[in-house]
């Protein structure tokens, strides 16, 4: 194997001073214009295509929601999404996070339908253990604005540093006093640490709210989507070792 992660990690762009606070501080950042207006419109013809496609069965294969339009395993349904989990400054940002070698977890998207969305404040991992290394962090791709009125993801500012639980110290379903809006246009990322608490709103136009969810975990954990075992062929021959490397199929 010619594959180095230490090679492949010093490729990636540096992180500024401000990112990097906000990720240790706050528990996440926006990046705002990483997917071009081609790539987007691209992104959203595939969405609405495999949405058309699949029907019913829509997600199944990691997790459906009432009120939403879902899908997994994107990673094994077409090269538009190949810049996601592999694009070099979220990459960086996961690292600084993690600190050690991670793997994507899974690849889906979520479109909340008008007047649904609304979820409980939540981590995307089990009870926060004081001073236990960070396992995962998420990523959250716009295919369209994120407004106040189509429901766009809230975030507890600092909450990652937290031991347990959002019960265990609010109401989940209630607004939170320090919820913060990720608010931007389509084509931004929403990075976090994927202990800080978080949620959907409720969207509250007669449009979409199309996002994709690209999770990563530290390499010592298990994927959502166990790539070794459903991966095909076709998507594995074209993928270069650092991709087979991230998707833990190297």
């Amino acid at each position: 194997m010619s594959f180095s992660w230490e090679s492949w990690v010093s490729q990636w762009p540096p992180l500024n001073t401000d990112v990097r606070r906000s990720l240790d501080e706050r528990g996440y950042v926006i990046f705002p214009g990483l997917v071009d207006r081609d790539w987007l419109d691209a992104l959203r013809e595939r969405f609405e295509t495999l949405v058309a496609a699949e029907g019913d069965a829509a997600g199944s294969e990691v997790h459906q929601e009432a009120g939403t339009r879902r899908l997994a395993n994107l990673v094994d349904k077409g090269e538009v999404f190949d810049r996601i989990y592999l694009h070099p400054t979220v990459l960086a940002a996961v690292y600084h996070v993690l600190a050690r070698p991670f793997k994507l977890s899974s690849l889906n998207a979520r479109d909340a339908l008008p007047g649904e969305g609304a979820q409980p404040l939540h981590a995307d991992w089990g009870p926060r253990e004081a001073n236990a290394p960070w396992a995962v962090v998420n990523s959250l791709w716009m295919l369209d604005d994120f407004t106040v009125a189509n429901g766009a993801t809230r975030l507890i500012p600092g909450s990652h540093l937290k031991a347990g639980t959002p019960k265990d110290y609010c109401d989940p379903e209630a607004p939170h006093p320090d919820q913060v809006l990720a608010i931007a246009p389509a084509g931004s990322v929403l990075v976090w640490n994927a202990h800080c608490w978080h949620g959907g709103t409720q969207n509250q136009t007669t449009g979409p709210r199309r996002a994709l969810h690209c999770y990563y975990a530290a390499r010592e954990f298990p994927q959502q989507t166990e790539q070794r075992k459903i991966l095909s062929e076709a998507t594995k021959s074209r993928l270069d070792e650092a991709a087979q490397y991230l998707l833990d199929i190297l």
